[in-house]
């Protein structure tokens, strides 16, 4: 027997998938704490606090009962959206349902160390890797989905990819040697001579100064491509690396 489906009346239909969504891991319940945190956060990179879905993991806090609708409010006066609540007791549960927040239960794999992490080297000779001198830093690995690698002082090489959902920063260039598709923030203080420079673009976010484009801005003819990304006349300039 069939059943046929009106599809003219369907509203909508439920359909599984995987997002990538950054996880804001609390260390400190304190709301005034987490608030100076953030603005400190905000003036680094303030691409990314662009209404940005996020994820408060409370698994590190002891505490029962918690301010959970100041820490909210906290994020949302930097553009940073809380979507869900991960991990804590029944108390925290019941909590963000009320606040109209989905929960997760506690993760039961913990994220390997990311330094130790081995991959395939690029096929990129190692004369043609840039050395990083002074406050720069190299990384070999994969970012993994939310976390957070940051140069402060100088360049940032990526002997590896960036997976959807990480994020890199650096003071002055950003350099991945595999696929981008996290976020790339080149130029975190103000450097308008910065660039980002990728294997492989599939970025959700890029910026350089504080310029930046999203995925949904960026040419699809650059999409899975080597590029370069600069600034010109205050815009973003992404163009081909030959």
């Amino acid at each position: 027997m069939s059943l046929n489906v009106d599809r003219a009346s369907t509203a909508f239909t439920f359909k599984g998938g995987m997002l990538p969504m950054t996880v804001m891991e609390l260390i400190s319940a304190d709301p005034e704490r987490i608030r100076e945190q953030l603005a400190g956060k905000l003036s680094q990179s303030p691409a990314f606090f662009q209404h940005t879905p996020v994820v408060l993991s409370v698994e590190k806090l002891d505490e029962p009962h918690l301010a959970l609708e100041r820490i909210c409010a906290v994020c949302r006066a930097h553009k940073l959206l809380p979507v869900a609540v991960r991990g804590g007791a029944d108390p925290i549960k019941q909590s963000a349902w009320a606040l109209g927040l989905g929960w997760f239960p506690p993760q039961e794999i913990k994220p390997r160390n990311l330094e130790s992490v081995a991959v395939p080297a690029p096929e990129t000779p190692a004369e043609s890797v840039p050395q990083v001198a002074g406050g720069g830093r190299i990384h070999r690995g994969t970012v993994r989905s939310g976390q957070q690698l940051t140069a402060p002082d100088g360049d940032l090489v990526v002997i590896g990819s960036v997976n959807a959902g990480a994020e890199v920063l650096a003071a002055g260039n950003v350099h991945v040697y595999g696929a981008l598709r996290g976020r790339a923030l080149a130029g975190i203080h103000g450097d308008a001579l910065a660039g980002i420079f990728c294997r492989e673009l599939h970025a959700e976010l890029l910026s350089v100064a504080g310029n930046y484009k999203r995925l949904e801005d960026i040419d699809p003819r650059l999409l899975g491509s080597a590029v370069q990304v600069r600034l010109s006349d205050d815009q973003l300039a992404i163009a081909g690396l030959t």
